[in-house]
């Protein structure tokens, strides 16, 4: 495995640092996730028992690693954790902002102590400003950063998006940060500090939207599954369900009228560029609808496609994960030793798809090989 040798202190809570750390566990490395002895990780009760007495969504964040159990508001919890820390490569960690410096494991301070540790520090607004000791959810940052603002249709009030692209986009800025920072350590031989968070993700992922407000004072319009520079280039209702067409220049274009019977749109001055498209573009969706909707989707899709223009079905989950094409990804593994599938990494490395090792640990399994204490027993 890529990070094999590389051990991960993990002090996380629910999503951000935990995915951080699922990445570099499925990655290879050895990763001691640090729990309350009472309880463990708040995600372990977010939601029904699935297996082993945790959540789900416990599981999925938290697969292929150890867990040590430690009170760090005790002295000895903390004389503990810096035993660890003296072996540690990378820490990760999304304690409320201020609770690691009252604890006196602030990035200055065990950066000084531990001068090869890579130190990562997520937060949910910010390691600067006025806002920086606040606590936040995704759905708060989603909505401060102005990014729900931007999802939905024109009709619609603003929309949280569906899944939790801050808190998990910044435990991936945390990997990356980490993963520049080792290669900054084998040149230099020193570690460092590693700072984002929710809010930065949040706004990086606008950017598009931020920097034309910021460049040209254009407000961004919300557009539901359409684009604000292209048209066609939207879902369409067919005659049994919904599906996307892509037009990203005017060869596309002059494709899609030929498929639809409509070569004439190709050479019509209302229709023939895209920027006459985006000037006409009600009265041309208004066709295309009128169009669509006389047959079923897979029929359109299998028309399309056979002459390249761009499109696909809009998929429910279930859907999707019975397409042959995700199938053949290898996405999804079953865990070893469980009953179950979770989703992998989304990436491969000389055409292999890094493995999920393990399932999630029981709180506190690994204290005795990490620390020579009796291992936990935590009832299911």
């Amino acid at each position: 495995m890529i990070l094999d040798g590389i051990r991960v202190l993990e002090i996380g809570q629910v999503l951000s640092a935990p995915f951080a750390g699922a990445i570099l566990a499925d990655m290879g490395a050895e990763v001691l996730k640090i729990e309350r002895p009472d309880g463990g990780d708040d995600a372990r009760h977010m939601g029904a028992a699935f297996r082993h007495g945790d959540a789900l969504s416990f599981l999925i964040f938290n697969r292929g690693k150890r867990s040590v159990a430690l009170d760090l508001k005790d002295p000895d919890g903390i004389a503990q954790l810096e035993r660890l820390l003296a072996t540690a490569d990378i820490l990760i960690h999304n304690l409320r902002p201020g609770v690691a410096q009252s604890l006196g494991i602030g990035g200055e301070e065990l950066c000084a102590r531990h001068p090869r540790l890579i130190y990562c520090e997520l937060s949910a607004f910010g390691h600067v400003g006025p806002m920086r000791l606040r606590p936040g959810y995704e759905p708060l940052v989603q909505a401060y950063s102005g990014l729900s603002s931007i999802n939905g249709g024109p009709d619609d009030p603003p929309l949280r998006l569906g899944v939790s692209v801050c808190d998990q986009g910044a435990g991936m800025w945390a990997v990356i940060g980490a993963l520049a920072m080792l290669q900054r350590r084998s040149v230099s031989g020193r570690g460092g500090l590693v700072q984002t968070s929710l809010l930065e993700t949040a706004l990086g992922w606008a950017a598009q939207k931020v920097d034309a407000f910021l460049n040209e004072g254009r407000l961004p319009e919300r557009h539901a599954s359409g684009h604000p520079n292209f048209v066609p280039y939207e879902a369409f209702d067919a005659a049994d369900g919904p599906f996307l067409i892509c037009c990203g220049n005017d060869r596309l274009f002059g494709k899609l009228a030929t498929a639809l019977a409509r070569p004439q749109w190709a050479t019509d001055p209302d229709y023939a560029t895209n920027r006459a498209r985006l000037r006409n573009k009600a009265r041309l969706i208004a066709e295309l609808s009128a169009i669509l909707v006389t047959s079923p989707r897979a029929a359109w899709i299998a028309r399309l496609q056979a002459v390249g223009v761009p499109c696909a079905p809009i998929n429910t989950i279930p859907e999707a994960l019975a397409e042959e094409q995700v199938a053949a990804l290898g996405l999804h593994r079953q865990v070893p030793g469980e009953d179950y599938r979770l989703t992998g990494l989304p990436l491969s490395i000389d055409g292999e798809r890094p493995l999920i090792r393990r399932g999630s640990p029981a709180l506190g399994e690994a204290d005795h090989d990490a620390l020579g204490a009796p291992a936990r027993r935590v009832a299911p």
